[in-house]
């Protein structure tokens, strides 16, 4: 199917979701998670988050084996912002290593997703 047989609602959809994405982070404490969203989100780095707290993570670290509590951190970005989410979010998170993952969207609300990128854009061009 060429392009111009593609509804305009569908390509604009499309373009939504494929220019759409979640980053996890971890943190080590609730009250982190928080700062690191507010300033984000603030900055217009990300159109929203979400804090799960309680979560457990096992993982090894300079060769033994640890068990942390964390709060686990999902943002809603553009693909266009995600390398400067990226830098600030390790900026401003105590770990040495902080895990800051860029999953993609494969679908969802269409009037959400279309929010994510308005949000985003308003601000950064």
């Amino acid at each position: 199917m060429r392009n111009q047989e593609i509804p305009h609602y569908a390509l604009l959809v499309m373009h939504y979701v494929m220019k759409t994405k979640l980053i996890y982070v971890t943190a080590p404490s609730r009250e982190e998670a928080e700062k690191i969203a507010e300033t984000v989100v603030t900055e217009r780095l990300a159109a929203c988050a979400n804090i799960l707290d309680g979560a457990t993570s096992i993982f090894h670290w300079e060769g033994k084996l640890c068990r942390e509590n964390e709060a686990i951190l999902i943002l809603k970005t553009t693909e266009e912002m995600t390398a400067a989410l990226t830098a600030r979010i390790k900026e401003l998170h105590s770990y040495e290593c902080p895990c800051i993952v860029v999953l993609p969207i494969e679908g969802g609300n269409r009037a959400f997703l279309e929010w994510i990128g308005r949000e985003i854009r308003v601000f950064n061009g």
